[in-house]
């Protein structure tokens, strides 16, 4: 049994860390993000859901953006931890399997610390099926706010969810792993390189320390992510935002329903809830990487490894 922890995932390696405590930071690191962004991300959901009405028609982006506004003002607390259960639970249901193929593809491949495109691309792919029904989850908790004013218990959801055989809990996979990728190129592996580049060039040279090279980092791969990922975004919303008792939406009828929205709003339509994605992955991608440097260094240090602090 003890030969387990002997192995090369349990070793500490050249860096000074063991994979296994490399897959903890991250996951510190995540859970961190989680917590402080969580009401950004309700918002951000409200103004991509809230592009029909009631009756379904779809409503110009100001007046989605004033239902949501609406919604939080009714209901702040309740608006602002929703979903936060089912993305805690997430973090160990979707990250573990998602930082686990990243990591340890990263590590076949001898990549070290520094995540390569073949470790996202992997990553995204073999985690999708994990994660899609916690997104599932916790976009239903949200979906009938603005009939109810509250969040819907997750147990309904599962209870809903059982009679159909679990299926309803795979909606929107298929734009998700689109998503997944685009996240794990631009956050997981363009931010570090960048932050890294940004820190030799002005962190040596100025006070900057990782958190304000962090932050710059993240607000220039930000809006190249969000361009990237907002109109999958819309089609995971439209997917999983639906009454489980109902019909789902296919990948193409979302479609049809994005192309209409633009064809009455333009791009306008088409990129809803763009403005509040730049800043909310800005806030995620700084926290999380700036939580995942500091778990790593707390276990670089618990293992004694001398920290290069130039």
């Amino acid at each position: 049994m003890l030969s387990i922890f002997s192995s090369p995932y349990f070793t500490e390696q050249k860096n000074g860390i063991t994979q296994f405590q490399l897959l903890q930071a991250y996951l510190l690191g995540s859970t961190f993000q989680t917590i402080c962004d969580n009401p950004v991300t309700a918002y951000r959901q409200l103004v991509q859901q809230y592009s029909t009405d009631l009756s379904g028609k779809i409503v110009s982006p100001k007046i989605a953006s004033a239902e949501a506004k609406k919604t939080f003002r009714t209901n702040p607390i309740g608006a602002s931890l929703s979903g936060l259960g089912p993305r805690l639970i997430g973090v160990g249901f979707k990250r573990i399997p998602k930082f686990t193929a990243l990591l340890g593809i990263s590590y076949i491949l001898g990549e070290g610390e520094d995540v390569g495109l073949s470790a996202a691309t992997g990553a995204s792919i073999i985690s999708a099926y994990a994660i899609n029904p916690i997104r599932m989850i916790e976009k239903q908790q949200r979906a009938f706010f603005r009939e109810t004013g509250v969040e819907k218990p997750i147990k309904e959801i599962l209870r809903e969810a059982s009679i159909k055989n679990y299926k309803p809990l795979f909606r929107g996979t298929v734009p998700l792993m689109g998503h997944s990728l685009a996240s794990a190129t631009t956050g997981l592996v363009g931010q570090p390189k960048l932050q890294k580049y940004i820190q030799n060039e002005l962190g040596n040279n100025t006070s900057l320390g990782t958190f304000g090279t962090g932050l710059i980092s993240s607000s220039i791969v930000s809006p190249i992510y969000v361009f990237m990922t907002n109109p999958l975004s819309r089609l995971e919303v439209i997917m999983q935002t639906k009454s489980i008792d109902g019909k789902g939406v296919s990948v193409m009828e979302a479609m049809k329903e994005v192309v209409k929205d633009s064809k009455e709003f333009g791009l306008r339509g088409v990129f809803r809830g763009q403005g509040i994605g730049i800043t909310k992955a800005i806030i995620s991608l700084t926290l999380f990487h700036q939580g995942r440097i500091e778990a790593t260094n707390m276990y670089k240090r618990w293992n004694n490894y001398q920290i290069d602090t130039d």
